[in-house]
């Protein structure tokens, strides 16, 4: 049987993290198998390239440089953890994943789009995801909620927000262009309304034709 691989994406304190968490619990509470991880992190190795990207104190890492810690550690993951887990039959659910690195590196850093789509063709050998929901919000709403707590800014956090604009503005896009796959979910109620659309979007979807483990970017 094969698995099903659902990504959370969003700027900053757009509350998907949170929402991940809220559905795996409940996933797992009416009898499903699901696993949770994060990208960059989800293994050994992406744990020590995560801690890298996000900390405060490489500031100046350049862009490429970025790309390919990301690319390094999407590539570790989906060989490590996510494959073997849909091969399984599992349900993924994955915070960040490729449309990320479209959205921060291509139009928040302003590196090439095309270059990009291949390198995540590259590192992930051809996985997408079968549904992705997108939580959109302001960016000054979603930076106010990150930077209550300035201890736990990361580096991203700490991107001018003419920044996370474009980055929103690439997450936008990118559900544009992929309507049946994307859906957006306004980031902005509390986080049980959002739940409760999150579970009506996700019952639906499970409700589909099963499809193959393998998948390619359309």
């Amino acid at each position: 049987m094969a698995g099903r691989f659902i990504t959370f994406e969003g700027g900053e304190g757009s509350g998907k993290t949170t929402q991940l968490q809220v559905l795996l619990t409940h996933l797992l509470a009416t009898g499903r198998d699901a696993v949770e991880t994060r990208d960059p992190g989800g293994t050994p190795i992406g744990k020590q390239i995560r801690s890298l990207l996000l900390d405060p104190a490489y500031g100046g890492t350049a862009a490429v440089t970025e790309l390919f810690l990301y690319e390094a550690s999407r590539a570790q993951l989906v060989h490590e953890v996510i494959r073997p887990a849909l091969a399984a039959g599992r349900i993924v659910l994955c915070d960040r994943f490729t449309d990320s690195t479209v959205a921060y590196q291509g139009y928040g850093r302003g590196l090439d789009l095309d270059v990009l789509s291949d390198l995540n063709r590259f590192a992930t050998a051809g996985l997408t995801p079968d549904l992705t929901l997108l939580f959109d919000l302001p960016v000054p709403v979603g930076l106010g909620r990150r930077r209550r707590n300035e201890t736990e800014q990361n580096r991203m956090d700490r991107e001018p927000p003419r920044f996370h604009e474009r980055v929103r503005q690439g997450f936008l896009e990118l559900a544009a262009r992929h309507r049946r796959r994307i859906r957006v979910l306004d980031g902005r109620p509390d986080p049980e309304t959002v739940a409760m659309q999150v579970r009506t979007i996700v019952r639906k979807f499970l409700q589909r034709r099963k499809r193959p483990v393998t998948r390619h970017n359309p």
